[in-house]
C-alpha cells in the first residue's frame, strides 16, 4: 500500500499591504491604523462588536426555531400552543404582578357582564328588567 502524496509547492506569500506606511515624529503609522483612530472610533473594536452581534443575531434565529419547533411539537401531542404561551408568559411574571393582572381582568371581565364579579355592570338580566320596566 503506497499513500498518495500531493506536493503543492511553497505556501503562498501573504500579500503586501497596498497601504503606504508614513512616519510622524518617528513613528510608522499606516492608513489603516489612522482609520482606528479618526474621530475616537477604534475599526478593529467596532468590528470585533458587530461580528459579536451578528453572531448572537444567528443563534437567537435558531433558539427561537428550536423554540417554534417544541411548539409544534406540543400542538401534535394534543396541546394549545396559545394556551401554552400564556402559560409560558404568566410564569414569567412576578407574584404580585400577576395578582394585579388577575384583579384588573376580573374587574373588566365584571364590567362587561362576564366573570365571577359581585355586581356586573352590564348583567343581561338587569338590562331586560330596566327595559321591561319602561312606561313610555
Amino acid at each position: 500500500m503506497s499513500e498518495d502524496v500531493h506536493d503543492f509547492g511553497p505556501p503562498p506569500k501573504p500579500k503586501k499591504s497596498r497601504t503606504k506606511p508614513t512616519t510622524t515624529k518617528g513613528k510608522t503609522t499606516t492608513a489603516t491604523q489612522k482609520a482606528e483612530s479618526s474621530n475616537g472610533i477604534a475599526a478593529g473594536q467596532l468590528r470585533s462588536l458587530v461580528e459579536r452581534i451578528e453572531r448572537l443575531e444567528e443563534e437567537k434565529k435558531a433558539i427561537a426555531d428550536d423554540i417554534k419547533d417544541v411548539y409544534g411539537e406540543a400542538k401534535s401531542n394534543g396541546f394549545d400552543a396559545k394556551v401554552l404561551r400564556q402559560v409560558v408568559k404568566i410564569r414569567k411574571q412576578d407574584q404580585a404582578e400577576r395578582q394585579e393582572q388577575e384583579a384588573l381582568l376580573d374587574l373588566y371581565l365584571g364590567a362587561l357582564g362576564h366573570g365571577d364579579a359581585e355586581a356586573p355592570l352590564l348583567d343581561p338580566a338587569r338590562v331586560e328588567a330596566s327595559e321591561g320596566n319602561s312606561d313610555d
